[in-house]
């Protein structure tokens, strides 16, 4: 089987219970500005991408009875903008969340990992090489 030509997640979405308050936690954490769109029904905030550079978009979603913040299943890792996650988790508590792991270190090659409970009550990582 060979490996294939692009990585594996194309797009990842993080469900909202308060968009307005989502948005504010994560501007505020990552110290960015997120794009809010209307879709239909789909209210989305998207985070900044790069089309050119490593990595998959994404973004925060609220839709009643479709989408449900959980702290079980799935993690996503968000890459600290800062380049030393330590940074970004320092924000954390202060954004309305709570640091539920302090950076680690994962390995030399692979770098540090740190794991946290958003405003909405999602588990979400982040990861930095620094």
């Amino acid at each position: 089987m060979e490996t294939p030509k692009n990585n594996v997640v194309g797009w990842f979405e993080i469900p909202t219970e308060d968009m307005d308050r989502a948005v504010n936690f994560y501007e505020t954490v990552f110290e960015f500005k997120l794009q809010r769109e209307k879709v239909g029904e789909l209210d989305m905030a998207w985070f900044p991408f790069n089309m050119e550079a490593y990595g998959s978009a994404g973004s925060l979603v609220f839709m009643p009875g479709f989408y449900k913040p959980s702290s079980d299943g799935v993690v996503i890792y968000l890459t600290a903008n800062s380049g030393d996650l330590a940074n970004e988790l320092s924000r954390v508590e202060a954004a309305g969340g709570k640091v539920l792991m302090e950076k680690k270190q994962i390995s030399e090659e692979h770098g540090f990992m740190g794991l946290f409970l958003d405003s909405e009550g999602n588990r979400i990582a982040m990861h930095s090489r620094e």
